[in-house]
């Protein structure tokens, strides 16, 4: 039997799965990561995760696709990236195909989200016939991942669909990776969240912010949306204008929030290069599976 076999290495978990031809869970297994004990443990856990999953299943697989919370640098081949910041600078498909003895395909989790929402999600529920998907993680952070005709865009530089990076708005202020006003600093969770404590001096959860903006009576949680929705209309439109993708599929927290798909739809509508918008924004059906599917669809 035909088996697919997929890893997302997580800074937290590893997780692993088989499936069939049809793309059916066979089997699944997870370890924790364990990045404060180092490189050489994180590897080693990875090879745990595959016999775990072949003492399941009768077999080890003939090559393997891996998801990773970074990149690997094309020229240099080594990570670069992770907040698995142990693993940063160091040839990991080289050494775990050293341990492992067979072939391994990876690339960074927000493609491989975008991967599997494209062949195993959402896009094949709405817009079969999709050609180019984005995918947006807006959570902790904000990232991306571009697939075109089922395949994974890497970029010269292993960075395609990092828009989270990209310039928005110096009001975003300075971003971890040393830039001012990145789309990270204005529109991931914990940037949305310290703006409305600038507004207020109290810290408040995403949560609570969208019950007080609901509740109609907290006009800071107004102003926070308001900032919110009309940053994300910017955001996006510079991937439509870009990329004019046929659908974008919004993950991490975020995501879950429903204004984004109708008043921040109208946003994007403002700053599109078009006369209409055609490029649906679509909820993600995969969930937390999304990593390790798409993992596994690197070597489908």
């Amino acid at each position: 039997m035909k088996t697919i076999w997929g890893i997302d290495l997580g800074g937290t978990k590893i997780e692993g799965v088989v499936l069939d031809k049809d793309f059916k869970t066979i089997a699944r297994k997870r370890v924790p990561t364990g990045k404060e004990h180092g490189y050489e443990y994180i590897i080693n856990q990875v090879a745990k995760v595959v016999s775990l999953l072949a003492e399941e299943v009768g077999h080890r697989p003939a090559r393997l696709g891996i998801g990773t919370p970074g990149a690997i640098d094309p020229a240099l081949q080594t990570m670069k990236n992770s907040n698995a910041t142990c693993m940063n600078g160091k040839p990991v498909q080289k050494d775990l195909e050293a341990v492992l003895g067979f072939p391994i395909q990876m690339a960074n989790d927000a493609n491989c989200f975008a991967l599997a929402e494209a062949r195993m999600g959402i896009v094949q529920d709405e817009m079969p016939d999709a050609k180019v998907v984005f995918g947006v993680i807006m959570g902790t952070g904000v990232g991306g991942g571009l697939v075109i005709n089922n395949k994974i865009i890497g970029g010269r530089h292993g960075i395609s669909g990092e828009w989270g990076h990209v310039f928005l708005d110096e009001s975003g202020g300075k971003c971890y990776c040393g830039k001012i006003g990145c789309v990270e600093t204005i529109i991931s969770g914990p940037f949305v969240q310290k703006y409305y404590t600038s507004l207020t001096g109290e810290k408040v959860i995403m949560k609570e912010i969208m019950e007080r903006y609901h509740a109609g009576n907290d006009e800071a949680a107004q102003q926070t949306l308001e900032r919110l929705l009309e940053m994300f209309g910017k955001g996006m439109s510079l991937i439509t204008n870009i990329i004019d993708p046929d659908c974008i599929v919004i993950g991490g927290g975020l995501g879950n929030i429903d204004l984004l798909y109708t008043e921040g739809v109208e946003r994007v509508k403002k700053y599109l290069f078009n006369h209409k918008l055609d490029t649906k924004f679509l909820k993600p059906k995969l969930g937390d599976s999304a990593g390790v599917f798409g993992a596994a669809m690197l070597v489908a």
